[in-house]
């Protein structure tokens, strides 16, 4: 039997995995993780936001947009699962959240010369400032 992935709206419960998914990364790494809370993740849940990958019942991944803004607030991919398509299919989720809710331009900001960078520029989404540390990309929707 193949391996069962599922892309799905995320619960309250899951919100110890989404940190650990979080915290996994070995770039854009939080310097102060206090700063996302629990309320954080919970306010995007609550929100038609917040989108968790499945392996077999493990969440491997998931992404957050931000209605308010039209903004990516979180696309993050254990990095055992990268490289799978994951990243790209929660990425489409995200975007279709902030399309369904008017928005007609998505943006997001990543570290520079990241991987993620690189994936968002593969994507097609345009700069629209960078400097040393931080990118911010915008593509329409």
């Amino acid at each position: 039997m193949g391996r069962r992935r599922l892309l799905s709206k995320a619960a309250i419960a899951d919100i110890p995995a989404l940190k650990h998914v979080r915290g996994a990364v070995s770039e854009n790494i939080l310097r102060d993780p206090s700063k996302v809370t629990d309320a954080h993740y919970e306010w995007f849940i609550s929100n038609p936001g917040l989108h968790k990958w499945e392996d077999q019942g493990r969440i491997v991944g998931f992404s957050a947009a931000d209605p308010r803004d039209g903004s990516i607030w979180a696309l993050f991919v254990l990095p055992e699962y990268e490289g799978r398509g994951i990243g790209k299919a929660l990425l489409a989720e995200a975007c279709e959240i902030l399309r369904a809710g008017g928005h007609v331009r998505a943006r997001l900001s990543t570290g520079a010369s990241t991987r993620a960078e690189a994936f968002y520029r593969r994507a097609g989404w345009s700069v629209t400032d960078a400097d040393s540390r931080e990118i911010l990309f915008e593509r329409p929707l």
